[in-house]
C-alpha cells in the first residue's frame, strides 16, 4: 500500500466483534484460511452441513474473479479496478492478478469490515509502475465509495474501469435498491468499463438454499438468494458478454490458471450464477 492509502469512508466500526460471525470472516473460513473466530466457524460448519460443497463454491468463486481480471485486461483492455467487497487478503488477490498481466494496472478495494481494513496495508502492495488503495467504507452508502479521496487518487475515472462485485449482493435486500446502487456504481464510470457479479442462487436447490439462509439471517446477516433471471437483471445498463450469466464453473474457463486451491471435480455446479457486462 502507498502512503496515504487506506482513507476512511463513512464512519464504520473499527474494532472487531468476536462476539458475532461475519460474512468476511466465514468466507475466509471456507477458503481454510486463518482469520477468523469460533463463532464464524460455527456459523461456517453450520451452512457446509446444509450446502456440503459451499468450500468448492468458494473456491471457483476465487477462480472466476482471476478469470474476470484477465478478461478484463486482455479482452477489454481495462486496467483500473473498483473492487468492492474485497473480503479477507487471501491467495490471488485482485491486484495480483491484474498486475502480472499488466504491472501498471490500478486498484482500489472496498470493504466494510474492521478486520479487512487492519489487514489491507500489511497484505495489498503493489508494483512500482502501477498503484493499489484500500476504502473502509459499505456498499449501502455507494457515495462514502465514490467521494473518498482514495478513488480519485488512485483510478482515473475518464478512463474505464472494471467493477467487481463477486459475492457480496446477497447481502442486500431489494428495500436496499441493489439496482440503484449498481446504477450508481455505473453512472461514475465511462462508456467501456465493465460489471464483474457473482451471486448465488436457490435455482438448483431451494431447501438447502433457504435452510443457508435462514442460518445466516439467525446469526443477524443477511442472505438473499436470487434466481438467474434477478441476477441479469443487475447487470441493466450494461451489456452482458458471452456466454452470459453462467455458472462459475462455465465462464470462460479458457481463462483458467494453475488453482492454488483443490477443488472437487466431482461437486456438481456451483450453486453460483456469474457474468460480466460492459458499459455501452
Amino acid at each position: 500500500m502507498s502512503d496515504g492509502d487506506g482513507q476512511t469512508g463513512s464512519p464504520l466500526p473499527v474494532t472487531i466483534d468476536t462476539t458475532k460471525p461475519h460474512e468476511a470472516r466465514f468466507y475466509d473460513y471456507w477458503l481454510g484460511g486463518a482469520d477468523n473466530y469460533p463463532v464464524d466457524r460455527v456459523l461456517g460448519d453450520r451452512i457446509a452441513a446444509l450446502v456440503p460443497t459451499i468450500r468448492t463454491m468458494v473456491r471457483h468463486n476465487r477462480a472466476f474473479l482471476g478469470r474476470a481480471v484477465r478478461y478484463a485486461i486482455t479482452e477489454l483492455g481495462i486496467t483500473q479496478f473498483l473492487d468492492i467487497g474485497t473480503g479477507l487478503p487471501t491467495a490471488r488477490n485482485t491486484h495480483e492478478v491484474a498486475q502480472e498481466v499488466d504491472p501498471a494496472a490500478r486498484i482500489v478495494y472496498v470493504d466494510k469490515d474492521p478486520l479487512v481494513l487492519a489487514h489491507a496495508r500489511a497484505l495489498m502492495a503493489s508494483t512500482r509502475e502501477g498503484k493499489t488503495a484500500f476504502i473502509h467504507a459499505d456498499l449501502h452508502d455507494p457515495e462514502s465509495i465514490l467521494t473518498n479521496p482514495a478513488l480519485a487518487t488512485t483510478i482515473d475515472l475518464d478512463r474505464p474501469v472494471a467493477i467487481t462485485l463477486t459475492m457480496i449482493m446477497m447481502y442486500f435486500r431489494d428495500s436496499d435498491d441493489p439496482h440503484g446502487i449498481i446504477a450508481r456504481l455505473l453512472e461514475t464510470v465511462p462508456s467501456g468499463s465493465s460489471l464483474t457479479i457473482s451471486h448465488p442462487t436457490a435455482d438448483f436447490n431451494p431447501t438447502a438454499t433457504a435452510e443457508a439462509a435462514q442460518a445466516c439471517e439467525r446469526a443477524g446477516i443477511t442472505m438473499v438468494p436470487r434466481t438467474r433471471a434477478e441476477i441479469e437483471n443487475l447487470f441493466a445498463g450494461t451489456e452482458i458478454v458471452e456466454p452470459g450469466v453462467v455458472t462459475l464453473e462455465e465462464w470462460h474457463p479458457e481463462l483458467a490458471e494453475e488453482s492454488l486451491y483443490e477443488v472437487d471435480p466431482d461437486a456438481g455446479p456451483a450453486w453460483i450464477w456469474a457474468g460480466v457486462g460492459r458499459k455501452p
